[in-house]
C-alpha cells in the first residue's frame, strides 16, 4: 500500500529529473544551433574576437639595374613600432618589467622605459607616455598605440635590443635610390602610398610590383602567440628590371650637362648616348632633374624626361637627313654641286636665308653640310618630291616616336605633303617647320651611322622574374632606309664637317675621326610666329667616323652666353671622350677622306 510518505520522495524524484531533463535539453538545442546551424559565424567570431589574428607579410619590390647590374632604385625594410597599453599597465603593477644584463636582474619601471625608446626615436618619454595615455582614453582595453613609423633597420635593432615586452615592430618594405638623381629622369618614383607614379617605376610597374602575403595565427587573451597556431600564405617578390644605361657614364654625363647649362644660362639641357650596332640607349642625362629620394624638392616639369617628352625644331641637324635623301632617292652624291647665295627667293615666292651672308659659292653637296648653307640644301631638296622627302623622313622614324615604354612619350610633329606650302617646302629641308624629340633624332643618326639599317631605340634589357623568369624586352623589326653606300657617304660627309666647319677644334678628341653636325632651332611662341632672339640648339654625331660606335647628341634650351649650337661643342667633346673611354672603343688608324666644299 502506497503511503504519503512514500509518493512524496518519488514525486520530487520526477520533478527533478524533469527539470535535468529540461536543462540537458536546452543546452543540447545551444549545442546544435553553435556547433551545426551558426557553426560558421561562431568559430569566426571566435578566431576574431578571442583566438584569430594575421598580419601581412609583405613582399619587396623588385629592383631597377644598369646594364652592368648595379641597383638604380631597390628596396629597404622600414619598421612601425607599437606599444601595448595593457601589458604595460600588467608590468606597471609589479613595478615594471624584469631584465637581465650581464647576470644582474633589475626592474624596469615605464618611466625608464619612454627615456630609453624615445633616445631612439628622437621622440621624448612625455610624448610617448601622452600616445599611451590618448590610446587608453579611447578605448580603455585597447592592447595597440601607434609608437613611431618608418624606422631604420638600425632603430629597430637598437630598440629591440632594449628587450621591451610590450613594444612590437611591423616590417614593410620602402624604396630607396642609392645614387639620388643618378637616372632620377628614367627611373621614376614612387609615392607615399606605395603608388608608382612617374618614369620606368610607372610603366614597368607590372615587372616590379610584388604580392603580398600573410601570416595567420592564434593568440590568448593576453595577445601572446599560441605555438604550433601559425599558418603562411607566403609573399612574392617582384621582378628584377635591367636597363640598358651605364649608371657610371648617367652620373658623369648629369654632372656635364649640369654645369654646361649653367655656363651656358640655358633653362634646361640633354645628353643622350646610344650604341650603333644595337640601338641601345647608354645614357640619358639631364638638367635640372629629379632625385626619386626628394621628389618634392623638384619643380613638376623636371620630373620627367625631356629626352621623350619634349618636341623641338631640330634645325641644320636636319640637313644630313636630307642629304642622305637626295644621294639615295635622288642620284647625287657628296660631290654635286649647286649655286647658292646667301639670301634668295625661289620661283615659288619662298625665300631662304642663310646665317651668314656670302657671294654666290658653287657648293658641294659637301660644302652644304659644311657650312650649313639653308639655301644650298633647299637647292638639293629641289631635286627629288616633297612626298619622297616625307617617306625617308618618316623612314628615319621622324614624327614616329619610339617603342620605349615611357609614359606619355610625345611623337615629332611632321606635317604630311598636303601641309606642305612654298615655304615649308624649302624649310622642312633644314629642320624648320617640323618637330622631333630628341629620341627620334637620335634614332635617326642611329640609321646613318650603321650603315642606313635603323634599329629601334631600346631602354630595357629585360625583366627577371622572382622564380627566376627572364622576360625579354618587345623588339621591333630594323628598317633598312637607305642603302649602305649611301650611309657611308653620308658619314663622310659628317666627317668632313667635323674637321673643316667653324667648330671643328671645339669638337675634335684625341685620337679618334669624330663625325657630326650642329642644329640652331627657332622656338615657337604659341601664337603661330617664333620667339626674338632664343633658340634651342642641338649637336649630334658618332665617333669613330670610320667605323661608328656610338651616337652622342647633346641639346640646350635657350643658352644665351652662346645662342648658337656652338654653345653644345664643349658638352660633345667631353661626352663623345667619356664614353670612348667607358666603352674602351680603339683609337682611328686611317685619315678621313677629305671632300672639297666647291666644285
Amino acid at each position: 500500500m502506497t503511503t504519503r510518505s512514500t509518493r512524496s520522495p518519488r514525486r520530487r524524484t520526477v520533478v527533478a529529473l524533469a527539470v535535468v531533463l529540461a536543462v540537458l535539453a536546452a543546452f543540447i538545442v545551444r549545442l546544435v544551433d553553435i556547433q551545426v546551424v551558426n557553426a560558421k559565424e561562431h568559430i569566426a567570431d571566435s578566431m576574431e574576437n578571442a583566438l584569430g589574428s594575421s598580419r601581412p607579410i609583405y613582399g619587396t619590390r623588385g629592383a631597377i639595374v644598369d646594364e652592368t647590374g648595379q641597383i638604380l632604385a631597390g628596396s629597404i625594410l622600414l619598421y612601425d613600432a607599437a606599444l601595448d597599453p595593457r601589458n604595460i599597465s600588467g608590468y606597471e603593477a609589479k613595478g615594471g618589467f624584469t631584465r637581465t644584463v650581464d647576470g644582474t636582474t633589475s626592474l624596469v619601471p615605464w618611466a625608464q622605459a619612454t627615456a630609453e625608446i624615445a633616445a631612439v626615436t628622437g621622440q621624448t618619454a612625455e610624448e610617448i607616455a601622452a600616445i599611451v595615455t590618448t590610446a587608453v582614453a579611447a578605448n580603455a582595453d585597447t592592447q595597440w598605440a601607434q609608437l613611431a613609423k618608418g624606422l631604420s633597420t638600425e632603430q629597430y635593432r637598437t630598440l629591440a635590443d632594449l628587450g621591451i615586452p610590450y613594444l612590437s615592430f611591423t616590417p614593410h618594405p620602402a624604396r630607396t635610390y642609392p645614387d639620388g638623381a643618378v637616372a632620377g629622369n628614367l627611373v621614376g618614383y614612387m609615392g607615399t602610398d606605395g603608388a608608382a607614379l612617374g618614369g620606368l617605376e610607372q610603366s614597368q610597374d607590372s615587372c616590379l610590383q610584388s604580392t603580398d602575403g600573410a601570416l595567420s595565427y592564434q593568440k590568448g587573451k593576453d595577445g601572446v602567440v599560441i605555438p604550433g597556431t601559425e599558418t603562411e600564405d607566403p609573399a612574392v617578390d617582384g621582378g628584377t628590371l635591367q636597363l640598358t644605361i651605364n649608371r657610371d657614364l648617367q652620373w658623369y654625363l648629369q654632372q656635364l650637362i649640369a654645369e654646361q647649362v649653367v655656363d651656358q644660362g640655358a633653362l634646361s639641357g640633354s645628353i643622350m648616348v646610344t650604341e650603333v650596332a644595337t640601338g641601345k640607349i647608354r645614357a640619358a642625362a639631364e638638367f635640372p632633374t629629379v632625385d626619386p629620394n626628394d621628389v618634392a624638392a623638384s619643380k613638376a616639369e623636371d620630373r620627367g624626361s625631356r629626352i621623350f617628352l619634349n618636341r623641338f625644331e631640330p634645325g641644320s641637324t636636319f640637313k644630313a637627313l636630307t642629304a642622305a635623301t637626295v644621294i639615295d632617292a635622288g642620284g647625287q652624291t657628296p660631290l654635286s654641286t649647286v649655286t647658292a647665295s646667301g639670301r634668295e627667293t625661289f620661283p615659288n615666292g619662298a625665300r631662304v636665308a642663310d646665317s651668314f651672308g656670302h657671294p654666290a659659292n658653287r657648293y658641294t653637296l659637301t660644302g652644304v653640310l659644311i657650312d650649313s648653307s639653308n639655301v644650298g640644301i633647299s637647292k638639293f631638296a629641289e631635286r627629288v618630291s616633297a612626298q619622297t622627302r616625307y617617306d625617308y623622313l618618316t623612314a628615319f622614324g621622324i614624327g614616329q616616336g619610339t617603342s620605349i615604354p615611357f609614359n606619355g612619350q610625345v611623337t615629332g610633329n611632321l606635317p604630311t605633303t598636303d601641309r606642305w606650302d612654298n615655304q615649308s617646302f624649302y624649310n622642312i629641308a633644314f629642320g624648320q617647320g617640323v618637330e622631333t624629340t630628341l629620341a627620334e633624332l637620335s634614332g635617326a643618326y642611329q640609321a646613318i651611322a650603321n650603315d642606313g639599317l635603323r634599329v629601334p631605340l631600346s631602354l630595357i634589357e629585360g625583366c627577371t622574374r622572382s622564380d627566376g623568369t627572364v622576360v625579354d624586352a618587345d623588339t621591333s623589326a630594323p628598317t633598312q632606309v637607305v642603302t649602305p653606300e649611301t650611309a657611308v657617304q653620308v658619314q663622310q660627309m659628317l666627317a668632313n664637317v667635323a674637321t673643316q666647319a667653324g667648330v671643328a677644334k671645339a669638337v675634335a678628341v684625341p685620337g679618334y675621326n669624330v663625325a657630326e653636325k650642329t642644329g640652331t632651332g627657332e622656338k615657337s611662341n604659341g601664337a603661330g610666329g617664333y620667339k626674338s632672339g632664343v633658340y634651342f640648339t642641338t649637336m649630334v654625331g658618332f665617333a669613330p667616323a670610320e667605323n661608328p660606335q656610338y651616337i652622342v647628341a647633346v641639346t640646350l634650351d635657350e643658352p644665351t652666353r652662346i645662342k648658337s649650337s656652338g654653345a653644345n661643342a664643349s658638352a660633345w667633346q667631353k661626352a663623345m671622350t667619356q664614353v670612348l673611354k667607358t666603352y674602351r672603343v680603339m683609337p682611328s688608324t686611317e685619315a678621313v677622306p677629305l671632300l672639297p666644299k666647291f666644285g
